[in-house]
């Protein structure tokens, strides 16, 4: 896949992006980084006076979706678009792929554009600067790239609300990704990372030292291992989608319960497998998780509804198994409001 491309396919404007600005919170310090990435806010919010901040009437309140990709399995920009109205979908964060290369941490190719067609930054931004009322953008690279913390931070000034999604077959504790934690942490946004046995980010015994030592850096848990591990008697790592009962105290649900900057996305089908397999333990962990988790799909139908859709199949799930409808508004929006502080 050549990124570049299909990146312009669309030829929207290259207008500064128009971004809602993230008011940062007082700190007696500034870093150069910190510093750059506030200056970077105010200068959107002055090229972008009339941008909007209420969300549309969807019939239901609103929804926030922190995961969806661009160009995913091949589907097209409009159908993308009526799969989050269907959804009822009020605003969306888009997740670039890294630049398409030939190296360990993409399988050698394999798993360019996210192994799903993704599209990659400059798409992203594209996209977002030209549906700002509904749409805003990640920033992703490969991390073994020599410059990849450059090419995240251009998309961080521009107004990138995440570092996602970092789905790549590396170490989580290795020094690439290690100055990615920090760049985070200088502009303030969270870290979402494709958690997937023997495939993408290894290590997930170890995580907790990253946990302890970025301290400042909100991470979001995703993916099979991510929620695979939410049960104390998961031992087979390579069983992906487990069924069956859930017995709580699982490595993910420690992750969630013992750190304050570690969260969760609710998305995909392991998501979805994570709260259906045992919705008695699903209505305790939301509940005990309220704070934590966040509402995405991460699906690639263009439906945005039925049993092919895992999206709306979670947003039943999340409104069936919410212990109150405070809880219910919290993973599907206010989390979201919080974390990526839009």
């Amino acid at each position: 896949m050549k990124c570049e491309k299909q990146e312009n396919r669309s030829g929207l404007d290259t207008a500064l992006c128009s971004i809602q600005p993230r008011a940062p919170a007082p700190k007696p310090r500034l870093s150069r980084r910190e510093f750059l990435g506030a200056a970077a806010l105010l200068a959107l919010a002055a090229a972008a006076p009339g941008c909007k901040t209420a969300e549309p009437a969807l019939g239901h309140e609103p929804i926030i979706d922190i995961h969806q990709h661009l160009g995913y399995s091949g589907r097209s920009d409009e159908a993308m678009i009526a799969h989050q109205e269907a959804m009822g979908v009020a605003k969306t964060i888009l997740l670039p792929s890294g630049r398409p290369v030939s190296t360990p941490s993409t399988h050698d190719g394999v798993s360019n554009g996210l192994q799903a067609k993704a599209l990659g930054n400059e798409a992203c931004c594209r996209f977002a600067k030209a549906h700002s009322g509904n749409y805003l953008f990640a920033a992703c690279e490969v991390p073994d790239l020599p410059d990849a913390p450059r090419e995240i931070e251009k998309y961080l000034k521009l107004g990138a609300v995440a570092i996602a999604e970092l789905k790549f077959g590396v170490e989580c504790d290795s020094p690439e990704m290690q100055r990615i934690y920090e760049l985070a942490a200088d502009y303030r946004v969270p870290v979402l990372m494709h958690w997937q046995h023997k495939m993408y980010s290894y290590g997930f015994e170890r995580f907790h030292t990253m946990l302890a030592k970025y301290p400042k850096t909100k991470f979001i848990g995703h993916a099979q291992t991510w929620w695979a591990n939410i049960d104390k008697s998961h031992a087979d790592q390579a069983s992906l989608y487990p069924k069956g009962k859930v017995i709580p105290g699982g490595l993910t649900d420690r992750y969630l319960a013992d750190y304050p900057n570690m969260y969760g996305d609710l998305s995909a089908g392991s998501g979805l497998n994570a709260f259906t397999r045992d919705e008695d333990h699903a209505r305790e962990f939301l509940r005990r998780h309220q704070d934590k988790l966040l509402y995405g799909s991460d699906c690639n139908d263009s439906e945005g509804q039925g049993v092919k859709c895992s999206g709306a199949g979670m947003i039943a799930a999340v409104r069936r198994l919410s212990p109150s409808r405070e809880v219910e508004r919290k993973l599907l929006y206010y989390n979201a409001r919080k974390v990526f502080r839009i």
